[in-house]
């Protein structure tokens, strides 16, 4: 979904290949060729191939900046910022969030047993901490990269739809600022537009 969101801000057109994952077919070749961990996304632009979806949104970014809405910044101090702001997803608020997403939304949808408790609170707890500083941060800045949408907000945006319809709402919505960002976000119509892709 950060891809198909990222293609869609940069107004690309793309061609989505659907992989049946019930009939494993991510692991059989060909689609090894293109991940070889066996997940999706994979992604493929001419000759080059490309997976783990935070690597393919820089790329569609970088050498489509002048499609679309931008995404990176220019400004190299800026950018750095923005470079900060991305590993913290990625490294702080990716973690809590996915293991809430897994036991709150995946595990339930796929049958797989009840909800771990104590991964949910744990997971929780991280994660309020995480919210905690973007609730600072956006007293700074319209959103956690500067002050335009960038990469580092999409790359947040399928966790938070995931977890809206879930308990742990709460953690957001009790947070201003971060409830704020999370409407503006989850509101973009790049967004809007894939999802509808997605349940074709």
């Amino acid at each position: 979904m950060r891809v198909i969101s990222c293609l869609i801000e940069k107004d690309l057109d793309f061609e989505f290949v659907f992989v049946d994952m019930a009939k494993e077919e991510h692991k059989r070749h060909p689609f090894l060729s293109l991940n070889p961990f066996a997940q999706v996304p994979a992604f493929e632009d001419g000759d080059l191939k490309l997976f783990e979806s935070r690597a393919i949104t820089q790329y569609i970014a970088q050498v489509y900046a002048s499609n679309g809405i931008q995404l990176i910044l220019q400004d190299p101090m800026k950018m750095a910022i923005m470079s900060v702001w991305m590993e913290v997803e990625g490294q702080k608020f990716e973690p809590p969030a996915s293991k809430l997403t897994w036991e709150l939304v995946i595990k339930p949808m796929i049958g797989l047993g009840s909800t771990d408790d104590v991964i949910v609170k744990e997971s929780e707890e991280q994660l309020s901490k995480v919210l905690d500083i973007y609730e600072t941060r956006l007293t700074e800045s319209k959103y956690l990269g500067g002050d335009s949408f960038t990469l580092v907000d999409l790359h947040h945006i399928p966790n938070i739809y995931h977890l809206m319809n879930t308990k742990a709402k709460a953690l957001f919505d009790s947070r201003p600022r971060v409830s704020v960002w999370c409407a503006d976000i989850l509101a973009r119509p790049a967004w809007v537009k894939g999802l509808e892709k997605m349940q074709k």
